[in-house]
């Protein structure tokens, strides 16, 4: 399985020679199953080969981004290209520390799926951190996309009316700033990290 990743990286998915940029996993509730296992080593391996960064699906109610960092981290991965995606589900500060003092980066990255956590929790949760100093800890962004097969297309705005590409300028950053969150921090979280993540730097 990881010479499968390393290929994608190195010489193309599929033979397309379209190459992929980054490595994504999955550890949701049920947590380390031999199989997520398996994938989240092969993961570690693929990066620990080629550099490329890692993006782990989490479940932050049962904690599994702990349990995800703890096997990527024994096969040598470098948590600092680790993001720990749906971070921003939980308001829990104690295991949100846990993971940006281990060194990954803390996907906040669900602005607008309120029905996992409501947006004044969200972004209370944002401020919050970047208050303490992990504002270069963090990415931003809203997990949205063209088509999802989660709600009927016509019930999205009902469910989520939030959910779309804009949110996150037009509603998220405004109330950050209102919570003291500085043009820094937020270049940090948008910009810095992001860059960082890619490149190694």
């Amino acid at each position: 399985m990881a010479a499968m990743f390393i290929a994608d990286i190195t010489d193309g998915i599929a033979g397309t020679g379209v190459k992929a940029a980054f490595l994504k996993c999955a550890i949701e509730e049920a947590g380390l199953t031999p199989g997520v296992e398996r994938v989240l080593r092969a993961v570690a391996a693929a990066h620990a080969a080629t550099g490329a960064p890692i993006t782990v699906h989490t479940h932050p109610g049962s904690g599994s981004g702990l349990a995800a960092l703890r096997v990527l981290t024994e096969e040598g991965a470098d948590p600092s290209r680790v993001v720990m995606g749906h971070s921003g589900d939980t308001a829990d500060l104690g295991y949100l520390t846990r993971l940006a003092d281990a060194g990954c980066l803390l996907g906040m990255d669900r602005f607008g799926l309120d029905i996992l956590l409501p947006f004044e929790q969200r972004v209370d949760t944002v401020a919050e951190l970047a208050r303490r100093g992990y504002a270069d800890r963090m990415v931003l962004s809203h997990d949205a996309a063209c088509y999802i097969d989660w709600f009927p297309p016509e019930a999205i705005g009902e469910f989520a009316p939030a959910w779309h590409f804009g949110h996150l300028f037009d509603d998220v950053l405004p109330a950050l700033r209102d919570r003291g969150v500085s043009e820094a921090q937020i270049e940090a979280m948008l910009v810095t990290n992001p860059r960082r993540y890619f490149s190694g730097d």
